[in-house]
């Protein structure tokens, strides 16, 4: 599996592109806002030739939900979350405007539950969807065990952890899924976050100072 990583919004939300060589895509957490963002993600799709059959996102919250209906309606998808926060979808553009930022709809509420343990396939590819709450309830990361490549969302950071301070935020609920869900992965698996550079599970067991 590849990742192209595409970053978007006033919060420098990170959007991902996964692929194979089959050429078929899953669009991971779409944060574009406007239509300029929107183009990039189109133009990056054509570029590499690829299409998307799965739009998977590792939690609701608002800067990585900001593309979500225009990849739905422009691709035929369907949006896939854990269900506990579909809560969200209905306060979207309210909670918007607490930012200074107007959006014309809220995004299409998921209709494709994902759940822990499941495998997600796509192309040639499968990921293991784990839940780990405490940044949102419904926090889930997409595990590729056969190139030990992990998609986080914002459960995981270069030297940080989800903020906590949310609604349906817990900081002790984070922390111990962490640890009992990311840190007995291999030291070599490489995080895509959902803000910010990518680490490895190795660098935040020795280094990050919440763990």
């Amino acid at each position: 599996m590849q990742v192209k990583t595409l970053t978007f919004n006033p919060f420098q939300e990170n959007t991902y592109l996964l692929y194979d060589n089959s050429g078929e895509c899953a669009i991971v957490d779409p944060g574009m806002l406007d239509a300029g963002e929107e183009q990039q993600l189109t133009a990056a799709l054509e570029a590499l030739q690829l299409k998307p059959v799965k739009l998977i996102q590792t939690h609701l919250h608002l800067d990585h939900v900001f593309g979500t209906r225009y990849v739905a309606e422009t691709y035929g998808l369907e949006v896939a979350a854990h269900a506990d926060d579909f809560f969200m979808v209905e306060q979207h553009k309210e909670y918007a405007l607490n930012f200074g930022i107007q959006v014309s709809a809220n995004p299409p509420m998921p209709k494709v539950v994902l759940n822990e343990g499941d495998v997600l396939r796509f192309g040639e590819t499968e990921l293991q969807i784990l839940h780990v709450p405490g940044h949102s309830p419904g926090s889930v990361v997409f595990y590729h065990p056969e190139t030990r490549q992990l998609i986080g969302g914002d459960v995981l950071f270069q030297g940080s952890v989800g903020r906590t301070d949310l609604p349906g935020g817990n900081h002790e609920q984070l922390i111990t899924g962490i640890q009992q869900k990311l840190m007995v992965l291999p030291d070599e698996v490489k995080v895509y976050p959902g803000h910010g550079p990518h680490t490895t599970i190795g660098a935040e067991r020795a280094g990050n100072p919440y763990l």
